[in-house]
């Protein structure tokens, strides 16, 4: 998004305050106006598929991260927003959906996968582990923890909520930013740089993708196709 986009926004009240004046194509909103992280949460709530996104190439992960949700009810007080990690996707495609369960909007970014799912680096996932010095990505539910300011920058901790993730804490599995991860770097080589197992995205995105999510909701990746 150019400045010039990004003002049209603020002027219609719609940008994110926490932002830096830089704001990246790799943001691809794909529904309504974009996420603002200030929507107020129903704790109680666990609402229906909005009509906006039921119809997506990512609609049946959504449906699976619900479910997740309903399982693990203990968790999470906050049901309204949710972000799935779409691994039948190749990492050439904004495949991290920050979705909005109540209104519906959703924003969209590239995402990384750890070098171990994909040790040919051939820009698809194809293997998870939730196995120590693995380098790979693992699936399920997660559940966003603590904002901290680490060696790749503001980063978030993510907790594993399921059998094939529980090591991701001890993993340091997190949230965070790296310079492969760009339209540029896309460009260049047809796929997004791989991480150790973490979920990097663009650095300049890190203050949206994390101030969506705060502490305390779901992220769920999976890979349910048969690619």
């Amino acid at each position: 998004m150019d400045r010039r986009n990004f003002t049209k926004f603020a002027l219609s009240g719609l940008a994110f305050s926490f932002l830096s004046d830089s704001v990246g194509r790799a943001a691809l909103p794909a529904t309504g106006a974009p996420l603002t992280g200030a929507e107020p949460a129903n704790p109680a709530l666990v609402p229906a598929t909005p009509r906006a996104v039921a119809q997506k190439p990512y609609a049946a992960l959504l449906e699976r991260a619900k479910a997740a949700l309903d399982h693990h009810a203990d968790a999470f007080a906050l049901r309204d927003r949710v972000a799935i990690v779409d691994f039948d996707a190749p990492s050439k495609e904004a495949r991290m959906h920050v979705v909005d369960l109540i209104g519906g909007q959703t924003s969209s970014y590239l995402v990384s996968h750890g070098r171990g799912s994909d040790p040919a680096h051939s820009g698809w996932l194809h293997s998870f582990s939730n196995e120590f010095n693995s380098l790979a990505s693992s699936s399920g539910a997660f559940k966003t923890g603590d904002m901290y300011f680490g060696q790749h920058g503001r980063s978030m901790r993510l907790i594993g909520l399921d059998p094939q993730n529980n090591n991701a804490e001890q993993r340091a599995i997190v949230i965070h930013g790296a310079d492969y991860v760009s339209e540029d770097h896309v460009a260049a080589w047809g796929k997004c740089g791989r991480s150790e197992g973490c979920f990097a995205v663009a650095p300049h995105l890190v203050p949206q993708v994390l101030g969506l999510m705060g502490p305390g909701r779901m992220l769920y990746a999976d890979k349910i196709g048969n690619g």
